[in-house]
């Protein structure tokens, strides 16, 4: 995260996400992964916050951003004190910047991870943001791993009792790479249950759950009431290592579309329907019955 990004689309979507959490009563904890400004245009794309026909997803979030936005300059810290993802959210602001030899490098971003997990040790659910992603290995000593989360990074914070959700982007990863990327931290916490959420409106930006077994049906619950009021600007993303609550049954259906792309419904063991597009094969689309017969007419 850099300063410079606050109140782009991509924010709008994640802060609301977050926002569901503390809403149902879930302690959040923040953790920027600040990193210094590069002075590109990189998040002054905030128009937006011009179309009103947003802001119905979000209330609450899209005037707290509108009111940010104004500002002559922006920062995090406008975002920690407008209460925008609610009032029971810690924050972990220091600025990752790490510097020096590869050894000074290595001891400095372990001093800063542990500093904040003492911060945020009384969130139930902490969120890492990152500027791209995760990094595929614990190279701390790499130049610009600052701009990533390191595997052991989210390890820590899970063996620690919290569940996690951190940012990363698909990018111009081929499908069957991206596939593997997004699912990494699954093979490295194999107890952990998985959700991917994915925000649609600009750049696509991902968002990767690991979730504690005894905390999931709750946070199922929460995510699912979430994707009904952010339809078709949020999507789930499938991952192979499923739930029970996920479980394909009977047989599946498919419709070919005029422009060439097949339509797959599927039948998940939840009482929800599940839908994909051969345009899109790596987003499911996870509504009720009911909402699934209103996007048919009916």
């Amino acid at each position: 995260m850099k300063n410079q990004y606050v109140g782009d689309v991509g924010d709008y979507g994640k802060y609301s996400m977050l926002r569901a959490f503390t809403d149902a009563g879930i302690k959040v904890g923040v953790n920027w992964y600040l990193t210094s400004d590069d002075g590109t245009t990189d998040g002054k794309f905030t128009s937006y916050l011009d179309d009103e026909s947003m802001r119905w997803r979000c209330p609450v979030v899209f005037a707290a951003l509108k009111r940010i936005v104004s500002k002559p300059e922006k920062s995090i810290n406008d975002v920690q004190q407008s209460g925008i993802i609610g009032n029971t959210v810690l924050f972990f602001d220091d600025i990752l910047k790490i510097e020096g030899t590869p050894t000074e490098r290595v001891a400095r971003r372990k001093s800063w991870f542990s500093k904040s997990l003492n911060v945020l040790s009384e969130a139930e659910l902490i969120f890492m943001d990152p500027d791209n992603g995760s990094l595929e290995n614990n190279d701390a000593s790499k130049l610009g791993s600052e701009k990533y989360v390191l595997p052991d990074e989210v390890e820590k914070y899970f063996n620690a009792g919290h569940n996690i959700v951190y940012y990363c982007h698909k990018g111009r990863r081929k499908y069957d790479v991206w596939q593997a990327y997004k699912s990494e931290m699954f093979n490295r916490i194999p107890e952990a249950k998985p959700i991917i959420l994915t925000f649609h409106k600009g750049t696509q930006r991902s968002y990767i759950f690991l979730i504690h077994e005894e905390d999931f049906v709750k946070y199922r619950k929460i995510v699912d009431q979430f994707l009904r009021g952010w339809y078709r600007v949020f999507s789930e993303e499938y991952t192979q290592k499923g739930d029970v609550a996920g479980e394909i049954i009977g047989e599946a259906f498919s419709v070919k579309r005029s422009d060439g792309t097949t339509i797959t419904i599927e039948n998940r063991a939840d009482g929800r329907v599940q839908v994909r597009s051969s345009a899109e094969p790596n987003t499911v689309q996870i509504v009720t019955a009911d909402m699934f017969c209103r996007y048919l007419g009916y």
